[in-house]
C-alpha cells in the first residue's frame, strides 16, 4: 500500500508539474472522448430514425367484404404465435369505412358514388408489424402456405400487400444493414485514429523525463515503480478530459434538443440526461483506458533499453 501511495502521488506531482504538456495531452484525449460521445450521440439518432422506418413499414391483409370476423380472429391469432410477427392490428369493415370517408371528405364525386352504392363495399383488414424488416417475406409466404393454422382462410382474403411494397422493404432493409455497417466502420476509424494521436502526445510527455527513467532504472526501481506514476499520470487525463467534456456537452445537447428534435427525430438532451450514467462510465472508462494504455506502452520503450 506504501509503494501504491507513492505510485500515485509521484503521477499526480507528475502531472502538475508537466503543466502545458499535461494541459496539450488532456486536451487531445478530450478530442478523443468527443469523438466517441459523439458517436454515441449520432447512433441514438441513427437508431431513432431506423425505428421510425421500421414502425411505418408493415403488410396490410384485405378481407372480402362480408368475411366472418370469427374467421379473421382465427388467423390474427395464428399469425400473433408466429416467432416473425411482433403484433397484429385489426380494423373492422365499418372502421376502415369511416376511415375512408373521412380521408376523401372533400372529394364529392366518391362521397356522391358510395351513397349512390348504399352498402360498405370495404372489408375488414389485419395490419401485421414483423420484429425486423427482413422477415416480411417468411410472414408472406406463411400466408400464401397450406399451413393447418390458417387453412379456410384463403377464401376470406382478397389480396395481401406484400408484393406491392416488396422492393420499397427490401431496398430499406438494405439501408438500415449498410447504415448499421458503415456505422460500426466509421466508429472503429475515428476511434482507432484518435487513440494513435494521443498515444503520441503522451509519448511526447514522457520524452522529457527519459533522463529520470533511465536513473532511476539505474538505481534499481522496478518497472512498475518506473511505469506506474506514468500509468497515474495517464488516468488523469482521462478523469479531467472526462469531466470537462461532460460539462461542455450538456448545454450542447441541450440546444439541439431545443432547437433540433424535429430534425434529429430525438430530443438530445432528453436522451443525454435519461443515459447520462451510462455515458458517463462509457467516456470514463475509455479515458482512463485511453490514458493507461498509452502510457504503459510509451514508457515501454524507455524502460527496454
Amino acid at each position: 500500500m506504501t509503494e501504491l501511495k507513492r505510485i500515485i502521488k509521484a503521477g499526480y506531482v507528475n502531472f502538475k508539474r508537466n503543466g502545458s504538456v499535461s494541459f496539450a495531452a488532456v486536451l487531445q484525449v478530450m478530442n478523443t472522448l468527443a469523438v466517441i460521445l459523439l458517436i454515441v450521440l449520432l447512433q441514438a439518432v441513427l437508431y431513432s430514425a431506423l425505428d421510425q422506418i421500421r414502425n411505418k413499414v408493415d403488410i396490410t391483409i384485405y378481407f372480402n367484404t362480408g368475411a366472418p370476423e370469427e374467421k379473421i380472429m382465427l388467423l390474427k391469432s395464428s399469425l400473433e404465435k408466429l416467432p416473425e410477427v411482433d403484433r397484429v392490428s385489426f380494423t373492422s369493415a365499418e372502421d376502415n369505412f369511416k376511415s375512408f370517408s373521412k380521408l376523401h371528405s372533400e372529394d364529392y364525386s366518391t362521397i356522391a358514388a358510395l351513397d349512390e352504392i348504399g352498402i360498405n363495399p370495404l372489408g375488414a383488414t389485419l395490419d401485421v408489424k414483423a420484429k425486423e424488416i427482413s422477415q416480411y417475406e417468411n410472414i408472406a409466404k406463411f400466408m400464401e402456405s397450406d399451413n393447418a393454422l390458417v387453412v379456410g382462410t384463403s377464401s376470406i382474403i382478397y389480396k395481401i400487400n406484400y408484393y406491392q411494397n416488396k422492393l420499397v422493404i427490401e431496398r430499406l432493409n438494405s439501408i438500415i444493414s449498410g447504415s448499421q455497417r458503415l456505422g460500426f466502420l466509421l466508429t472503429l476509424y475515428l476511434v482507432i485514429s484518435s487513440i494513435i494521436i494521443t498515444f503520441n502526445i503522451i509519448r511526447l510527455t514522457i520524452f522529457f523525463t527519459k533522463e529520470e527513467i533511465s536513473v532511476m532504472r539505474l538505481v534499481g526501481a522496478s518497472k512498475m515503480r518506473v511505469r506506474g506514476p506514468f500509468m497515474v499520470e495517464g488516468a488523469l487525463y482521462g478523469i479531467v478530459a472526462t469531466i470537462v467534456i461532460l460539462i461542455i456537452f450538456a448545454p450542447a445537447t441541450a440546444w439541439l434538443g431545443k432547437h433540433m428534435t424535429d430534425f434529429l427525430g430525438i430530443n438530445m438532451y432528453n436522451y443525454y440526461l435519461s443515459n447520462f450514467f451510462q455515458i458517463f462510465a462509457i467516456i470514463l472508462l475509455s479515458g482512463i483506458l485511453l490514458g493507461v494504455v498509452s502510457s504503459f506502452l510509451a514508457v515501454r520503450r524507455y524502460l527496454n533499453k
